[in-house]
């Protein structure tokens, strides 16, 4: 399958541990280098912006889709290829897997696991068919990749976890996937 572009789920926070943010960096600079459309929330900061900032840093394209809310909060980026601003978060998630070919997760918080969750459930129901990867920056996913396993186990999925997510370790392994 040929990507031309991917949607980049992860923090708007940092996190404690800085291999996330050069995590991010560095795939946002392999995302700019490769010419692969980087679509994300549109935010500025955290792990969104570290990873949108590479992006740029390569003369990449960045698309952010971002629901009204979050501008209020001032939270949108303003140097990025494309800002859309949209109703709501419903909205922002359906164009965020409309124009992506692939999706890839970094670390995060509730929304990560919410956008993670929702696109296997849509790849599970056949609404679509794209790649999941999960960028494993230290080890962040370890316990939720062991449960995934423990829910196919117990007979609660109708996939298996390992045919559904493409676990990678650095950014630089995406590219031999894809």
């Amino acid at each position: 399958m040929q990507v031309n572009s991917i949607a980049v789920f992860c923090g708007s926070n940092d996190g404690n541990n800085p291999l996330y943010q050069r995590h991010a960096h560095q795939l946002g600079r392999l995302l700019g280098a490769s010419n692969i459309t980087m679509i994300y929330g549109g935010g500025n900061k955290g792990l969104m912006g570290v990873v949108a900032n590479g992006v740029l840093a390569e003369g990449g394209t960045v698309i952010g889709i971002i629901p009204q809310l979050l501008t209020s909060w001032e939270r949108q980026h303003n140097g990025i290829t494309e800002l859309i601003v949209v109703e709501d978060m419903h909205v922002r998630k359906r164009m965020l897997y409309e124009k992506s070919d692939a999706v890839i997760i970094l670390p995060g918080g509730f929304g990560t696991m919410d956008e993670l969750f929702e696109v296997l459930t849509w790849n599970q129901l056949s609404i679509h068919n794209k790649p999941v990867f999960i960028l494993n920056s230290g080890g962040f996913y370890d316990a939720l990749l062991q449960h995934l396993h423990i829910m196919q186990q117990e007979g609660f999925l109708y996939i298996n976890p390992e045919n559904a997510v493409t676990v990678i370790n650095t950014p630089d392994e995406l590219f031999v996937r894809v």
